[in-house]
């Protein structure tokens, strides 16, 4: 499956964004979603996820209460509604497609999506 995301932008802290992951070339629906997103200086991150339905959905602590992942079968896109933004969230943001049910870990996601910058200012 083949992603592209975007969405991103500058933001001041507190201000929400909403990432978009637009997916094709195989059955979206097959595939468990993430987003995952890496600071400068700092390994790739587990953000959030959602199974295939989007019946289920795990985020990191750090984002936990702030963001929410949610899944659109019908258009074939993942969405990361972001609010209560922290200058700690900056980071180029990806999507990423697993058969593994609810994983969290980086290996598992196979296909990724190029990224999308999110900066937010204090």
């Amino acid at each position: 499956v083949q992603l592209q995301a975007s969405g991103g932008g500058l933001v001041q802290a507190g201000g929400s964004l909403r990432l978009s992951c637009a997916a094709s070339g195989r059955t979206f629906s097959n595939y468990d979603m993430g987003w995952f997103r890496q600071a400068p200086g700092k390994e790739r991150e587990f953000v959030a996820a959602t199974s295939w339905r989007g019946g289920s959905t795990v985020y990191a602590d750090s984002v936990k209460g702030r963001f929410t992942i949610v899944r659109d079968n019908a258009k074939n896109t993942v969405y990361l509604q972001m609010n209560s933004l922290k200058p700690e969230d900056t980071a180029v943001y990806y999507c990423a497609a697993t058969f593994l049910y609810m994983s969290t870990r980086l290996r598992d996601f196979t296909s990724w999506g190029q990224g999308t910058q999110v900066t937010v200012s204090s």
